[in-house]
């Protein structure tokens, strides 16, 4: 499976011209026909709290959006997205879309990032998600979950083989987006990518630094500071061989880590 990781300096709530840079982007690097797209987390408008104004329903315009580019380039498309919660709370969430432009998966960010006051604004979800696609099974997270390895580790329970962060995480805390990206990789034998934004918001500023990292840790692209595409092919009988020469998941404690966690199912 081709994995691709779209990394731009997104335009400060406008949706429409982070729209035009994304098909910028993809339009420029003539995508694989089914490979795997992630945009950064609330690729459309940044990491806002202005919910009443950002927020859309099921189905809204930036949903249209990724699933008409979906359509027209022939890949699926994972990407973040608000939407209505409780009261006057949004969900920050990743919804997949496949090349048929149907939605696939959806997943809300577990954990809200409290000391910016995220979860005043947003609810959080309360289960990982786990999606196929091309013979590889994908778990996705937003931001600010990487730093809690437990709900990684339920998806590698799950079967999950790549595992897929979009964030905009700023780059005073840079070197941990790139330590723990590679940690995820390599505790959960998996494949990551980590999709993030560039450029300044009025109050950060971000370096990008999107990765794609394989089973064993070993970084196979990386972004830069810059907008731009990285991308990687993943080799679904190489991550297999790896896990079975060294047989680290058997090894998990199902008391502690529990494959069924969450009931409720959002992906498959």
């Amino acid at each position: 499976m081709k994995l691709i990781g779209c990394q731009f300096d997104l335009v400060w709530e406008n949706k429409r011209a982070n729209f035009e840079k994304v098909r910028r982007l993809l339009g420029a690097a003539n995508p694989l026909k089914g490979a795997l797209v992630a945009l950064p987390e609330m690729f459309a408008t940044g990491f806002s709290m202005n919910v009443a104004e950002i927020a859309e329903p099921r189905g809204g315009v930036t949903e249209q959006f990724l699933a008409a580019t979906a359509r027209e380039f022939g890949v699926a498309i994972l990407g973040g997205v608000v939407t209505p919660g409780r009261g006057n709370q949004g969900r920050n969430e990743a919804v997949v879309f496949t090349s048929e432009g149907k939605e696939l998966a959806r997943y809300t960010k577990m954990h809200c990032f409290n000391p910016s006051g995220e979860g005043d604004h947003y609810e959080a979800g309360n289960q990982p998600v786990v999606f196929p696609w091309a013979d590889f099974k994908v778990a996705p997270f937003v931001c600010y979950d990487l730093r809690f390895p437990e709900i990684f580790r339920v998806t590698a329970a799950k079967g999950a083989q790549v595992l897929a962060v979009i964030a905009n995480w700023p780059t005073a805390r840079l070197q941990h987006w790139m330590v723990l990206l590679q940690a995820r990789a390599i505790e959960n034998q998996a494949y990551v990518i980590g999709v993030n934004r560039c450029g300044n918001t009025p109050k950060l500023a971000y370096a990008g630094r999107s990765l794609i990292i394989d089973p064993r840790g070993v970084i196979l692209a990386e972004a830069g500071e810059q907008e731009g595409i990285l991308s990687a092919e993943l080799d679904l009988a190489g991550l297999e061989a790896y896990r079975k020469e060294f047989a680290v998941l058997p090894d998990m404690r199902a008391e502690y880590v529990k494959a069924d966690a969450g009931s409720r199912r959002e992906g498959v």
